[in-house]
Parts: C-alpha cells; sequence; structure tokens
C-alpha cells in the first residue's frame, strides 16, 4: 500500500519536472525583483463617472468610435498597430520591456472611468499583462497578421482569397468562477483615421476582477532578493518550493493512511478495519493531490500554458482518486454482501442464492462502470482543449455516432446482453452449464463476457452476445436434478431380465440416487453384430449423477464379464467352410 502511494507520488513529481523544465523556456514569467502593481482596484464603480457609450453606427470591417482614451489619447504613429498580431507584439514586448505606457496604447480604455489618470493606465496595462502571462497561452500561429484580421489560405495559384474582414480576434481565454473570460483583440477606427487593432475595451474591463483572481500571490511579494536567481525564465524559489510542497503533500497522505488504520482500530469490528485497508491508499492520494494543488495555486504562480495545463493536471488527478475512493467503497460493499448475506452458491440446490448473487455481479459492475464513465466526464471538462473536441463531435453527431456504433458495437452489444442475462437469467453464476459440448460452471460474468470453469479447471470466455443469441445447455436453470444414461453394447443371446434386475439392485444400493426417477434399462437398437441397451439413472445434482453413470457403468460391465465368462458381449462371427479338392489328380491339388 505504501509502495503505491510513494509510486503514484514520485510520478507526479516527474510529471512537474518534465512540465517545468519544457515551459521555462517557453512561457514568460513575470519577475518579482521590480515593484508589482497594487491589489487595490485602480477605480470604485459605485463612485466614477462613465462616459456615454462610445461606439458609432455599425460597420461590418470595424468598430467607428466617438472618442479614444482618455487621457492618453490617440496612439502615436511610431506603434505599429495594423494587425492583430503586430498590436499583441507591441503591448508583450513594451510590458517585457517595463515600457508599460507604451502597452497601454495598445489599450481600448473607453469602458474605465473618465477620471481615470496617466498612471491608473499604466497600472492597467501592468495589471492585464501579470494576468495573461499567469493564464493566457497564446496562439501565435492562428493569429492572423493581416489588416482585416483574416487567417492567410496559401493556394497553388497563390492568388488571394477573398473573404469577409473580421473585426474581432480572440487570442485567449480563463475562467473565474466557472464563467468564461474571453481575450480579444478588435479593429477600430476613430475619426479621419485609418482602422487600426487593440486589445478591446471588454478585456480591459475585466482586468481588475482578474488581477484579484490571478495576481501576484504572496511569496511572489514578499520573496527575498537572492531567490529570484533565473533558471531559464523562471525564479529559482518556485521549483524549491515546488519540490518542498511535494514532499509536504506526501507525508500528508502517509498521516492520513495512519490516521485511516489508527481509527479503524478504534471501533474494533472486523469489517471497518477491512474497509480501512482498501480506503487508505485513494483517500492519502486524494487528500496528498488536493493539498498540493490548492497550495500550489495560492502560493506560487507559474506562467502561460503550463499553469492552465498543470492545474487541470492536478484537478484530474484529485477526481481520479475521488472516483477510485467511490469505487473501492462500492466494491468492498458489494463483496461484503456476497460474502456474508448470500448463501453458498456452489451448492446445486441454492437456486435463490445464486439468482441473487448474479443480480449483485452484475450490478455492481454496472455501478463501476457508471462512476468511471461519469469521473472521466469530469476529468475531460477540466481541459479546455477537449471541451472544444467536444463541441467539434456534436457538430458532426450524426457521422460521430455512426462511426461509434460500427467500432463499438460488439462491445456496446455485449454490455447490454449482460443487462439482459440479469433480467431474463438464462445462466446464473455457479450454474452448471454445457457450452460448445464443453461442461463447465459459471464462475463469474463480467460486463462484456462470462467466465465458464470447465472440469478439468480451464477457462471459457464466453461472450455474453453468444450466451444470449446461440443455444447452450444450463444444467441448473429450473432445477438442479439431472438424469444420465449408460449405454452398452451386448450379445443377441443375453437374457435382458437378468441385467435390468443387476441394474435396478445397483441403483437401489447407490447412496448417489436420489429416487426421483425409478431405473430403468431398455434394448433401444438392434445392430448387424449386437443389441445396443441405454440404463437411465438419476441423482440430485447433474455432478453426482455423472459420477453414478461413470460408476454403474463399471459396475454393469463386470457383471457381464462375469455371466458364462463374458460370452454375451459384442462380438464378430466368421463361418468357416471345408475347401473343396480334387480326389482324382492329387498331385494336382498338391501344387
Amino acid at each position: 500500500m505504501i509502495n503505491r502511494t510513494r509510486l503514484l507520488m514520485l510520478s507526479l513529481f516527474c510529471v512537474l519536472l518534465a512540465q517545468a523544465s519544457v515551459f521555462a523556456y517557453q512561457q514568460d514569467s513575470t519577475s518579482t525583483k521590480d515593484e508589482l502593481p497594487s491589489q487595490d482596484k485602480i477605480a470604485d464603480s459605485t463612485d466614477s463617472n462613465y462616459l456615454p457609450n462610445s461606439l458609432k453606427d455599425y460597420n461590418e470591417a470595424y468598430y467607428s468610435l466617438t472618442r479614444l482614451n482618455n487621457p492618453l489619447g490617440f496612439p502615436p504613429n511610431k506603434f505599429n498597430l495594423q494587425t492583430p498580431q503586430a498590436t499583441l507584439e507591441h503591448f508583450i514586448i513594451s510590458c517585457r520591456n517595463k515600457n508599460f505606457k507604451d502597452a497601454a496604447y495598445a489599450l481600448n480604455l473607453n469602458l474605465m472611468p473618465n477620471s481615470i489618470t496617466d498612471k491608473e493606465a499604466v497600472d492597467i496595462a501592468q495589471k492585464l499583462y501579470f494576468v495573461m502571462d499567469q493564464r493566457v497561452a497564446i496562439d501565435w500561429h492562428g493569429l492572423p497578421d493581416r489588416p482585416d484580421g483574416q487567417v492567410d489560405i496559401r493556394t497553388t495559384t497563390n492568388q488571394a482569397v477573398a473573404g469577409t474582414p473580421r473585426r474581432s480576434v480572440v487570442f485567449g481565454e480563463t475562467t473565474i468562477e466557472d464563467r468564461d473570460i474571453i481575450f480579444r483583440l478588435q479593429r477600430v477606427k476613430y475619426q479621419e483615421y485609418g482602422a487600426f487593432w487593440l486589445i478591446s475595451a471588454n478585456t480591459v474591463e475585466n482586468t481588475e476582477e482578474l488581477y484579484q483572481v490571478y495576481g501576484p500571490t504572496f511569496l511572489d511579494r514578499h520573496m527575498p532578493t537572492w531567490s529570484q536567481a533565473q533558471i531559464g525564465t523562471v525564479p529559482l524559489w518556485k521549483p524549491v518550493v515546488t519540490i518542498l510542497l511535494l514532499i509536504v503533500s506526501y507525508l500528508l497522505g502517509r498521516v492520513v493512511i495512519l490516521l485511516i488504520r489508527k481509527i479503524a482500530k478504534s471501533f474494533n469490528r472486523p469489517i471497518i478495519l477491512a474497509l480501512s485497508k482498501r480506503l487508505g491508499v485513494p483517500a492519502a492520494l486524494a487528500t496528498g493531490v488536493l493539498f498540493f494543488y490548492i497550495t500550489l495555486n495560492n502560493l506560487i504562480s507559474y506562467s502561460g500554458a503550463f499553469s492552465s495545463t498543470i492545474y487541470a493536471i492536478l484537478l484530474a488527478v484529485v477526481i481520479a482518486a475521488i472516483t477510485w475512493f467511490f469505487m473501492r467503497i462500492l466494491d468492498f460493499a458489494m463483496r461484503y454482501v456476497a460474502e456474508n448475506k448470500i448463501g453458498d452458491v456452489t451448492s446445486e440446490n441454492s437456486h435463490e442464492s445464486r439468482q441473487l448473487f448474479t443480480y449483485l455481479s452484475v450490478a455492481r459492475r454496472i455501478l463501476t462502470f457508471t462512476v468511471v464513465i461519469v469521473g472521466t466526464a469530469i476529468i475531460l471538462s477540466q481541459f479546455r482543449s477537449l471541451e472544444k473536441l467536444g463541441i467539434s463531435m456534436l457538430a458532426s453527431a450524426g457521422l460521430a455516432t455512426i462511426i461509434l456504433g460500427i467500432a463499438a458495437q460488439s462491445t456496446l452489444g455485449n454490455i447490454i446482453a449482460g443487462i439482459q442475462i440479469a433480467l431474463t437469467k438464462p445462466a446464473r453464476i455457479g450454474d452448471t452449464v454445457i457450452i460448445n459440448d464443453r461442461w463447465g460452471y459459471v464462475e463469474d460474468i463480467r460486463f462484456t463476457y462470462m467466465i465458464v470453469r470447465t472440469w478439468d479447471l480451464r477457462r471459457l470466455i464466453v461472450p455474453l452476445q453468444t450466451v444470449i443469441s446461440d443455444t447452450f445447455e444450463n444444467l441448473s436453470i429450473t432445477s438442479p436434478h439431472s438424469i444420465n444414461e449408460i449405454e452398452f453394447y451386448v450379445d443377441y443371446r443375453v437374457d435382458v431380465d437378468k441385467l435390468r434386475t443387476k441394474f435396478k439392485e445397483l441403483v437401489e444400493n447407490s447412496e448417489e440416487w436420489d429416487e426421483e426417477h425409478p431405473p430403468m434399462l431398455q434394448v433401444t437398437e438392434m445392430t448387424e453384430k449386437s443389441l445396443k441397451v441405454r440404463a437411465i439413472c438419476s441423482a440430485s445434482t447433474a455432478t453426482i449423477a455423472w459420477d453414478l453413470h461413470c460408476k454403474l457403468r463399471e459396475e454393469m460391465v463386470a457383471y457381464i464379464k462375469e455371466l458364462e465368462e463374458g460370452i454375451y458381449f459384442s462380438r464378430s462371427r466368421v463361418e468357416l467352410k471345408k475347401p473343396h479338392f480334387n480326389a482324382e489328380d492329387p498331385k494336382k491339388a498338391n501344387k
């Protein structure tokens, strides 16, 4: 148990280090050497004065504005804001160089209060850059570098591709309390100046709220200067604190395991002790990873795609551990009921016990399947890229449904067949069956197949669709009582009444005979060489009937052998006739 916990924690640690080593050289990281913006909001919306809406008449190529960015004014001509990519590059590069005033010219401040100052505009630019650096993975390849906002499409003739100009482009997204926040660039036109691109007014308006949630952590603001040494672009203290949090999370998981065991021992009940052994590892994993997720999210601010990826992975691990925890509880409850509340299913007479055990087995697997599906759906929902994939799949739902139906026809058919078996009960766990001329016992019924244990301890794996659609023998479906027949061949001269009397004597003296069916011996066929005799015996179960059948065959063969030295066994007859010789010429005959 402890080894599995160590393995899980070590795997998580390796994932974190691998991700850190990759993204450390790919993502921006806001250094805390320089002074960070204050957590205080720039303006109180209740006391601020807002100018009327700045939008003019609708134009499909751009947004017409009546004013622009009080108090900064119109962007200087030296700034290239002609395309979405150029505007975002200007904003990012200016912020990296700490020229936040130049970066502020890439913002549309028209939804901010009229009383905003130059310094406050600079603070907004710095805050927005910090949020984007921490939480937004910018897809630069998908960001247009054309004034009309279209994406270049290459053709074999190298001719221009006509299309409708775009006046709004999305370059990132994040969430606040399950509310999607979209980062946009918009093409605007002011007075007689040409159209250009700015970060949208709505995106700028959300900056304060985003900064309150994703702004610098306590450690970002208070770590000493010596800890700000860079590893790639990541401050030294961040991986160090991450490793310390991993160690603390592992120790917390160990404490949870010990605490669960101690609480279980205090009850002094075997069922609680057994349950604690099964729940210790998933509970420790869930607690440790959840602690690591919360502390990492609140103490350390990683950058860009790495932060969203690692937090989504950690949350997925937490959900997976909780799913595992509930599956362990479900599995333990089912097993406990099966072992303590259901009778012996190996007995052929326990019809009700076998039926209940079959219901329980199928229900356990259906519930487990449901829990896994729900947990997987929740995990996938944490990855925004997979959400988009889901939307794309829904858009082509007809084709996806056909493909899924063809690909999973066998699997889904077997799962549905399992539900049919639970309802119609053609076979139950513990039943004696003959499938494809193989005698065996139903050992288990899984999601998609049934396990049959043969008499020689082999296992037949039978698809559940076969059980539903094909013919097989179930010797226990209504009653375990079974009748077997013994066939043997004897000579014509045998006294059948003697055989009948002897067989009746042997059956009545056998302990295996259940007295349900009287012993019977009949001549069923006559061949050119012998008589075919069939004797019938019965027993309480198919297994006992088989043993009785074999024993009676041996005893009848021994009896026939004793009758006049075995002359009544079937035999072949050959008639030899005297050869004809010519008596007049003995010499020729000798030749």
